[in-house]
């Protein structure tokens, strides 16, 4: 094609042709940039009529990181879930310093240049004895890859933040009667009785095949889908380049050659890696393989069957993984576990029996007769009782009777009185703080609420997801 069109270059045809081509290179890159192909690799989020850019991310990105120790940078580099805890810590900031500049400039808030530097003069760690020291700025500024206007704007950033948010950090002043009301509700005592009905209180004979069925028609147990899969795994310190370089060379020849059809024993063998073979692996389930943890368990299921991972990064080396065998989820075979359910049928016959003879108990109760095996007590919301007592304690009124039940037992329970507990001016004080904590939240979540009501947000997949593979 490109030999005709040099030697037929001054042809009228072949003119014709290249401009075609060239129209529609051209096309494309401006398609792209008129559909916004360009603002989706640069912007990471919207907010109102404003956007935040990749380049904020990864600046707010790197100051964040200059201010853990080495260990928490290397964890953070190493372990995906605290790498993606960073990457969603930063992404909520940003969000939020975004709403609130977009309500600072609405209010017609400003900050000056004077003040950003005021600001960076002040900063501890570009001090040396009380006194503001160039260099350990431009040496902050070099190993974060930051620019001064970089850092100015991340700061100015901050204080109209603070400017806009800053009041909703007040506490509300709580009323009295409000601390009063929650503090008698909170450390309020019942004075109740209650009887227990045990479930293995009754004896229950041993069942015949066909109430076996029966019962397992109506309590079918499921078997979770389960994949067997095979890994090859070169161990390698990653934390060290030079031990990160050597195994990564050599995970990508075994790579290499399993992609050329070899197996992965043959090629794990071939450069002293391990092979391993793991079966019916859960998802959710701690695996009995060690190097399988919760993160390479959820790789395998997102995987087709028959097929290999790319080579993945572990704290302690390279692995890539093969989907061997999928087993859907399923019931299990009645016959597979007539053994095994026995004794959860004994239980639910025992559990109809205790049931019955607990509204028996009940219908005595409100008839105004007395029960025998009575226990009488006060109780608080987390003492005195089984929890299941305590939870019907506190839900019903002064002089309801009702049936509670936990994992063995049903429990009659009668509500006889309310104790109001003796005032605690400590406590008391206590509580009034707590409220006020709370009150703080509630403001801030209402404001918050407001201001992406009045700055809409929206999220740019594409690029939030590159920075979830960082």
């Amino acid at each position: 094609m490109l030999e005709y069109l040099r030697n037929a270059a001054d042809k009228p045809f072949a003119k014709f042709l290249m401009f075609i081509l060239i129209f529609s290179f051209v096309g494309w890159g401006a398609a792209d940039w008129i559909l916004g192909g360009g603002r989706r690799e640069t912007t990471l989020v919207s907010v109102g009529n404003a956007d935040v850019s990749m380049q904020q991310f990864n600046n707010e990105r790197s100051r964040q990181l200059s201010m853990m120790s080495r260990e928490e940078q290397r964890a953070t580099y190493t372990d995906p879930k605290k790498s993606a805890m960073l990457n969603n810590a930063v992404m909520s900031k940003l969000t939020m310093d975004q709403l609130a500049l977009n309500r600072a400039k609405d209010l017609g808030f400003f900050v000056s240049d004077k003040r950003i530097a005021d600001e960076i003069k002040s900063y501890p760690q570009f001090q040396s004895n009380g006194q503001y020291v160039p260099w350990m700025f431009e040496a902050f500024l070099r190993n974060t890859g930051m620019s001064e206007q970089d850092v100015a704007n991340s700061l100015r950033s901050d204080i109209l933040r603070n400017m806009t948010l800053g009041a909703t950090n007040v506490p509300v002043a709580v009323p009295q009667f409000a601390v009063d009301a929650v503090y008698n509700a909170r450390y309020a005592k019942r004075g109740i009785n209650y009887t227990v009905l045990k479930f293995a209180d009754y004896k229950i004979a041993n069942p015949d095949e066909e109430q076996l069925r029966n019962f397992y028609a109506s309590h079918p147990i499921n078997v979770p889908e389960t994949r067997s899969v095979s890994y090859v795994f070169v161990p390698a310190d990653t934390s060290k380049p030079d031990a990160y370089d050597a195994g990564h060379a050599l995970g990508e020849k075994i790579e290499d050659m399993i992609f050329a059809g070899d197996s992965m024993k043959d090629a794990a063998n071939k450069y002293g890696a391990k092979y391993a073979v793991v079966k019916n692996v859960v998802r959710g389930a701690k695996s009995s393989d060690k190097i399988l943890n919760e993160d390479l368990v959820e790789k395998i299921f997102s995987m087709d069957s028959g097929k290999e991972s790319e080579m993945l990064d572990l704290k302690d080396g390279f692995i890539i993984l093969r989907v061997d065998e999928v087993v859907a989820e399923h019931d299990a075979k009645f016959d597979d576990v007539k053994k095994s359910i026995v004794n959860d049928w004994k239980k639910s016959e025992q559990r109809k029996n205790a049931y019955i003879a607990a509204n028996e108990k009940l219908s005595a109760l409100k008839n105004g007769e007395t029960i025998k095996h009575t226990k009488n007590t006060n109780v608080t919301r987390t003492e005195g009782a089984p929890l299941a007592v305590l939870n019907a304690a506190f839900a019903g009124k002064i002089g309801d009777s009702v049936i509670a039940e936990d994992g063995d037992a049903f429990y009659v329970v009668r509500i006889n009185e309310n104790i109001l507990p003796k005032s605690d001016a400590t406590k008391k004080e206590a509580l009034r703080k707590e409220l006020e904590k709370m009150s703080v939240r509630f403001v801030q979540d209402d404001y918050t609420r407001f201001l992406k009501q009045t700055y809409p947000v929206k999220i740019n997949e594409e690029a939030f997801d590159k920075t979830m593979v960082r």
